[in-house]
């Protein structure tokens, strides 16, 4: 067994010529911190909890329900803060024991957001 510890960082893709629209969504619209530094690829870090968020320029292979999801401790706040942005927010089937809701980035990338209950 690989002793997992927990996750680092999650890699998501945005269409080539759309690092810098990617940096002002997650920077300004997200409000995300930025991790500062030189880094491959001119890729854009930020930091979303104890994890952070790399993003690269790739050319579009198709949208995907591939999502990484994060547990946020207040959703309702969450949801209000999105929509306050100008967000679309979506819902999936129900799972005992937790609330969620999941929304796309003006990329496709999708990210699911849960409230344990």
């Amino acid at each position: 067994m690989i002793p997992f510890k927990k996750i680092d960082h999650i890699l998501i893709n945005v269409p080539i010529g759309k690092l810098e629209e990617a940096g002002e969504f997650y920077q300004n619209t997200l409000e995300l911190p930025v991790v500062l530094g030189d880094r491959p690829f001119k890729a854009l870090w930020f930091k979303i909890a104890e994890i952070e968020l790399h993003i690269t320029e790739e050319a579009p292979l198709g949208l995907s329900e591939r999502h990484p999801a994060f547990e946020v401790t207040d959703l309702q706040a969450t949801k209000t803060f999105l929509e306050s942005k100008g967000i679309e927010i979506s819902y999936s089937t129900k799972i005992e024991g937790r609330e969620r809701l999941f929304f796309k980035d003006p990329f496709g990338n999708r990210f699911e957001l849960i409230e344990f209950l």
